[in-house]
C-alpha cells in the first residue's frame, strides 16, 4: 500500500508527460522551452581532467569524500561565483556538497527544525519565495512539518526580493519572526538577480529578528555585473547567520556532477556538515579534484563561464523579441540564467484554455492549449497572492538550440498564431 499519496505529482514530470503526449499525436518533436537544464556537456578541458583523475590510482580520489575539501575546491568554488576568499575570514567556513537540492533538504534540519522540543518543533518558521522552484518549501513544510510562510514575488516588483512583502507575509500568518529565510537568487523561474541593495534590506531584517539566511545561487556563474552574490555582502557581518549555495551544474553545463559548495558563516557552515554526515557521504572525489584543478586557472574559468553565458544570451536575444512581438507581455526582465517570464494571457488562437481543458486549472490549460496547438512547451506557474489576486504565469527556457533553422520555423508560424488576449483567466 503506498503511504504517500500519489496526487502529489511533480510540476516537472507533468510536463514530460504532455511533452510525450503532444509527440504521440502529431509525429512531431515538441518545441521544449519547458527544460531548465543544460542541453549541453562541460568543456573538453573539464572532461580531460575528469578522466585523469578518475584513472589516478591515488586512493582519495576514489574513497568517501565526506566534508572534505580535496584540491583546495572550495576556496576555487566560492572565489569563482563570488569573488569571496573566504579563508581570510576567521568566522567563515565552506563545505563541499553534492549538489544544491541535496544541501536544500537539509538546511531546515541544520536549523534545528528537527530538535525533540516539542515547543520549539511547533512554532519553527521557514519563509521562502513563491514562485520558486519549490524544493525547501516541500522539505520544510510537508516533509518535515514545520511551519511555512510564502514571501510572495510580485511582477509589480520585477519579481525582486521586496523584504517589505515578507514582513507583510510574516504579519498575516500571526508570526513574528522565521527562523530560516530561503531564496533563489538568480532566481527561477523568474530569471532576476540581487542587488547590494537587496542583500542589505534582508539582511537588516534577519539580523533583527535572529533569522538565518540562505541563498540558493545556482544561476550565479551565468549572471551578468549586475548580480550581486549574497556572500559578497554578508561577508561583512561577523553577527549574521548565512549560507550561500553554489553548483557546477548550471554555470558549467554538468548537472551530473553533483558538485557544489556551501560557503557561510562558521557555526551555520558546521551544523550542516554535522547533518551532512548523517545523510550523504559527499561529492565524487574524482570529480572534485577535476574542477578543484580546473579552477586553478583563472583565465580559463573565466572564459569558460563567459563563453556559456554568451551562448544564452544569444538564445535570449531571439526568443525574448520573438514572444514579445507575438504579444505576451514579460512578468520580468531577464537579468541572469536562461529563463524568460510571461504574465499569462486569458485567451490564445481566439480559443478560451477552459473550455478545450474543462478538468484542470485555467493556468494549466492554458499551457495545454499552446501545447496542443504549436508543440511549444513552457512551464505553467500560478504565482501566491499579492493585493489579493493570484496571478498566472508562463515560464519559456532557452536550454534547446532555439537558433537552429528548424525551430525558428514552427516557433514562429506557432506564435504567428497564438494572438493572445489579456484579461481575467
Amino acid at each position: 500500500m503506498r503511504r504517500i499519496p500519489p496526487a502529489g505529482i511533480n510540476l516537472f514530470q507533468l510536463i514530460d508527460i504532455l511533452i510525450r503526449e503532444y509527440e504521440q499525436k502529431s509525429g512531431q518533436a515538441a518545441l521544449n522551452l519547458s527544460l531548465g537544464n543544460p542541453d549541453g556537456v562541460p568543456i573538453q578541458a573539464i572532461r580531460e581532467l575528469k578522466a585523469r583523475f578518475a584513472l589516478d590510482p591515488g586512493y582519495d580520489f576514489h574513497t568517501y569524500a565526506e566534508d572534505r575539501n580535496l584540491l583546495k575546491f572550495c576556496e576555487g568554488m566560492v572565489a569563482t561565483h563570488s569573488g569571496v576568499r573566504y579563508w581570510e575570514h576567521d568566522h567563515l567556513r565552506a563545505v563541499s556538497i553534492p549538489g544544491i537540492k541535496t544541501a536544500t533538504a537539509l538546511v531546515s534540519l541544520a536549523c534545528g527544525l528537527h530538535l525533540p522540543d516539542k515547543k520549539r518543533r511547533d512554532s519553527f518558521v521557514v519563509a521562502s519565495n513563491l514562485p520558486a522552484y519549490d524544493v525547501l518549501g516541500t522539505w520544510s513544510s510537508e516533509y518535515l512539518a514545520g511551519s511555512r510562510v510564502v514571501w510572495p514575488l510580485a511582477t509589480a516588483d520585477d519579481m525582486r526580493l521586496e523584504v517589505g512583502r515578507l514582513e507583510q507575509a510574516l504579519k498575516e500568518a500571526g508570526k513574528d519572526r522565521a527562523d530560516l529565510v530561503f531564496v533563489i537568487r538568480p532566481g527561477n523561474p523568474a530569471a532576476v538577480g540581487a542587488s547590494r541593495e537587496d542583500w542589505v534590506a534582508l539582511i537588516e531584517h534577519c539580523l533583527k529578528r535572529g533569522s538565518r539566511l540562505v541563498n540558493d545561487a545556482a544561476y550565479a556563474g551565468l549572471a551578468g555585473p549586475d548580480n550581486v552574490t549574497l556572500a559578497s555582502v554578508a561577508k561583512e557581518y561577523k553577527d549574521l547567520e548565512w549560507l550561500e549555495l553554489y553548483s557546477v551544474s548550471k554555470g558549467f553545463n554538468d548537472p551530473g556532477a553533483r558538485l557544489g559548495a556551501a560557503v557561510g558563516s562558521k557555526d551555520f557552515i558546521e551544523d550542516l556538515t554535522l547533518v551532512k554526515g548523517n545523510t550523504e557521504s559527499g561529492p565524487v572525489p574524482s570529480v572534485m579534484a577535476a574542477y578543484a584543478t580546473f579552477f586553478q586557472d583563472a583565465a580559463a574559468t573565466k572564459n569558460a563561464l563567459a563563453d556559456l553565458r554568451g551562448l544564452y544570451e544569444k538564445r535570449l536575444r531571439y526568443v525574448i523579441p520573438a514572444l514579445s512581438a507575438a504579444g505576451l507581455k514579460p512578468a520580468c526582465r531577464t537579468s541572469a540564467g536562461f529563463f524568460t517570464l510571461w504574465k499569462a494571457p486569458a485567451r490564445v488562437f481566439g480559443k478560451d484554455p477552459a473550455k478545450s481543458f474543462p478538468d484542470v486549472p485555467p493556468h494549466e490549460a492554458l499551457n495545454r492549449l499552446i501545447i496542443a496547438e504549436t508543440g511549444i512547451v513552457g512551464v505553467h506557474f500560478l504565482a501566491p497572492a499579492v493585493d489579493g489576486r493570484r496571478e498566472p504565469l508562463l515560464r519559456y527556457a532557452v536550454c534547446t538550440d532555439v537558433l537552429s533553422p528548424e525551430f525558428q520555423k514552427r516557433f514562429e508560424e506557432g506564435l504567428a498564431r497564438l494572438k493572445p488576449e489579456y484579461g481575467s483567466l
